[in-house]
């Protein structure tokens, strides 16, 4: 990962809809995301297919798209060992990005001791999925954002995190 970073593409709780999956992240590298983090309830290893664009010369995403899991992914050990082979990188069941100084970390929400212990860090950044809702607040010196959900949501929706203007853009995919 290099050191400056503008805009993050998040997305969550897919729920094995593959071919919705694969649509949220074209919106999103269309709208020119630098990486793509799903946030969790992967489903199956359809999901992880899907959020596999292209390969660089490493055999590795691109743009990198970092994953991890939730509670309906039953395995997440099995999908771990998938998600890699096929390009993805595994950060389950938290990981972290630093750049331009900040720091970004990601869950997906169903952990909340995780939630509690980068808000308790002060990190710049808190992404997770989980509730199926979107969210843009602060805890302390923390933005916590939700993408909201790719299934069982009122809208399905994505997000780009710009972090060189600090701004989030809840983007709502196509009805069915």
């Amino acid at each position: 990962m290099r050191a400056t970073l503008a805009l993050i593409g998040l997305m969550s709780d897919s729920h094995g809809r593959a071919g919705r999956t694969a649509q949220a992240l074209r919106m999103l590298i269309d709208r020119g995301a630098e990486v793509v983090i799903h946030l969790g309830d992967v489903g199956d290893e359809s999901v992880l297919d899907a959020l596999v664009e292209r390969l660089d010369e490493q055999g590795r995403c691109d743009p990198p798209v970092h994953v991890v899991f939730g509670n309906v992914d039953g395995d997440p050990a099995g999908m771990g060992r998938y998600a890699e082979a096929i390009g993805l990188i595994c950060d389950h069941p938290a990981g972290r990005l630093t750049f331009d100084g900040k720091t970004l970390a990601f869950t997906h929400g169903d952990r909340p001791h995780l939630l509690d212990e980068a808000i308790a860090e002060g990190v710049d950044y808190l992404a997770h999925g989980h509730t199926h809702l979107t969210r843009d607040d602060r805890v302390g010196r923390t933005r916590v954002v939700n993408p909201g959900a790719l299934h069982r949501a009122a809208w399905h929706t994505v997000a780009l995190l710009d972090t060189e203007a600090d701004r989030l853009t809840i983007v709502r995919l196509p009805s069915e």
